[in-house]
């Protein structure tokens, strides 16, 4: 005969289990790592389910679950009986439903890529090389169509309230969508793209202009914006002229002005690559190695004209 689920009993065992835990405080951390291990599978779970058909799955699943727990407390023997009696075959069912993702799991176990699934081997440094590679293409593409841009990378500052003042986006980096982003009598062209923790976090953002007198006239609002925007906070702004199609960088308050492509990569290496990960990082970016350059031939005069 089956025997449906026994809230009352898993009750008493819970019970019972933290009477043992009591007596013997030991346990208690293997409790905790058993906890975290769990929860954190969970959370892994429900984060890639939550991006397909499965997460509505799982909010039926869920509301099965209360009205299982709430027929048990309030005695309604027969919606009990029913929902415990086809509770087994419905693990079959979520076996054979989720099959995609169970497989995926256990191919990742079998060729002992567990680490990749829990996201502990992401070398970060090599996503935020491959970004910078992605930005500096669209950048270079932007030029060459004179379209104007301003793309601003977000560095230790967070710039939040940047943020929260454009249209939300929340996408990988990748060349076309910058170059999208930025095409002329599109709805989010006017305005800054903000790149933040290696994904496109916003678009059409309103920077805060500098007003330094020492900045020349003839400067444009998009570049004053990128040069506001790196003095107010430690963010690099990259700067497309739509008038000249020149590439600029507005970094520390100061405006590095018709740079090409090599130096825009070397400038984004040693100031966002090199900062946050170190030498040791940078070192293993074949592709990207920095090379010495003197230092007049870096930074010029923030008053030079687009």
């Amino acid at each position: 005969m089956f025997k449906g689920l026994n809230f009352s009993g898993i009750w008493q065992s819970f019970t019972s289990y933290i009477t043992e835990l009591s007596q013997n405080p030991f346990r208690l951390l293997t409790l905790i790592l058993d906890i975290v291990i769990v929860g954190y599978i969970i959370y892994k779970f429900i984060k890639s389910a939550r991006h397909s058909r499965v997460w509505q799955l799982l909010k039926g699943i869920l509301l099965i679950l209360i009205a299982t727990l709430l027929s048990d407390i309030l005695e309604l023997k027969i919606l009990n009986f029913i929902l415990t009696f086809f509770m087994p075959y419905g693990v079959i069912a979520l076996i054979v439903i989720f099959q995609p993702e169970l497989r995926r799991m256990l191919e990742q176990l079998g060729t002992s890529k567990i680490t990749k699934y829990f996201g502990f081997d992401k070398d970060m440094a090599t996503k935020t090389k491959e970004d910078i590679y992605k930005i500096v293409i669209a950048a270079n593409e932007l030029a060459k169509e004179k379209t104007g841009a301003l793309i601003v990378i977000e560095r230790d500052i967070q710039i939040d309230d940047i943020i929260d003042n454009g249209v939300k986006v929340g996408a990988e980096v990748s060349p076309q969508l910058i170059v999208n982003l930025f095409t002329p009598k599109t709805p989010l062209h006017d305005g800054a793209v903000i790149i933040s923790k290696n994904q496109i976090a916003a678009a059409a953002c309103i920077l805060p202009l500098a007003d330094d007198k020492d900045i020349a006239k003839e400067v444009g609002t998009r570049h004053r914006a990128g040069i506001g925007i790196s003095k107010e906070s430690d963010a690099i702004a990259i700067i497309v002229s739509e008038e000249t199609g020149k590439i600029s960088v507005a970094k520390d308050g100061t405006l590095i002005a018709d740079v090409n492509e090599d130096v825009l990569k070397n400038i984004l290496m040693k100031n966002i690559v090199l900062k946050r990960f170190g030498t040791d990082r940078l070192q293993k970016l074949p592709k990207f190695q920095i090379k010495k350059k003197k230092k007049n031939s870096e930074a010029e005069a923030n008053h030079k004209e687009e």
